[in-house]
């Protein structure tokens, strides 16, 4: 005997008629089962989730919307076992093949959301990029400030909110040169053909090797990389510790600054382009003066 029958005979015997009795009866079970399962799941899946998001160290915006999914999960669980305990597989087997249907229709008129999410549900696993990471992609670069499951929105350098749906951030490439520890920082020095290789060599790497947030190991190089039409180029490679977008600007800029200083100190100059232009010009004659 299912408990429904159960409940329905425990109100017959109060009195109740046997049709509302029975009506009753699937309810008081459909309620109770559905109570059941909610507390079972909060008690016993919630916890295993929490230790599954702990063991892969999501931050806590990531965590939430998994903890909101969970809770679902477990009301449609809770929501199936109980139609099936209070007698209701004839209506829970119409319900299913609507919400089949439902479903399909929904997933046609919502395939770019679905797919926002699933790319959501990449980046919270693989972790290409964390709140507070400085990315580039397609032309734009900014802080990550949110992540969810739809969208990721990114503050430009110039204060701009950014929300971007997560397909575009998991379809190409993103650069995160935040992402390691040390990052490495490039700038070519331009001097003239005049000018001594090796003294500006020395420049370059003694105000790295002076600078407090460049680091020495790896240890700074400069190799000469370019012979262009105006000066020779001297390409500086120099490494910073955490790095950050504030930290790269500042930085590399310092850097610069130092060495322009003792290039005018040496008597080294960065060349600008310049043009020779040789031939002549021949006017008419009526501009001609006699």
């Amino acid at each position: 005997m299912g408990a429904n029958h159960v409940a329905a005979a425990f109100l017959e015997g109060l009195g109740v008629p046997t049709v509302l009795a029975n009506a009753v009866g699937a309810a008081i079970v459909f309620v109770g089962v559905l109570a059941a399962v909610y507390l079972v799941g909060q008690a016993m899946v919630v916890p295993l989730v929490d230790r599954v998001l702990d063991a892969r160290g999501l931050e806590k915006h990531a965590r939430l919307p998994v903890q909101k999914l969970t809770s679902v999960l477990i009301v449609f669980v809770g929501i199936a076992v109980a139609f099936g305990f209070a007698g209701f597989g004839n209506f829970l087997q119409s319900l299913a093949t609507i919400a089949a249907a439902a479903t399909l229709a929904i997933g046609f008129a919502m395939q770019d959301v679905i797919a926002n999410f699933v790319a959501g549900l990449f980046i919270f696993t693989d972790r290409p990029f964390r709140i507070g990471d400085w990315i580039e992609w397609e032309g734009n670069s900014g802080i990550v400030e949110d992540i969810s499951f739809r969208v990721t929105r990114v503050r430009t350098f110039d204060n701009e909110l950014l929300t971007v749906p997560n397909s575009q951030l998991t379809d190409g490439v993103i650069k995160n040169p935040v992402a390691k520890d040390t990052l490495r920082l490039q700038f070519t020095f331009g001097i003239g053909y005049e000018d001594d290789v090796e003294t500006a060599t020395d420049i370059i790497v003694d105000e790295a090797e002076r600078h407090p947030e460049i680091l020495t190991d790896p240890a700074p190089s400069v190799r000469l990389t370019e012979l262009a039409d105006s000066y020779v180029g001297l390409r500086s490679r120099i490494w910073i510790d955490n790095p950050s977008r504030a930290d790269f600007v500042k930085i590399r800029s310092e850097y610069v600054k130092n060495v322009k200083a003792r290039f005018d100190e040496a008597g080294i100059e960065i060349p600008f382009p310049q043009r020779d232009l040789s031939g002549q010009i021949e006017l008419p004659p009526e501009h001609v003066q006699q």
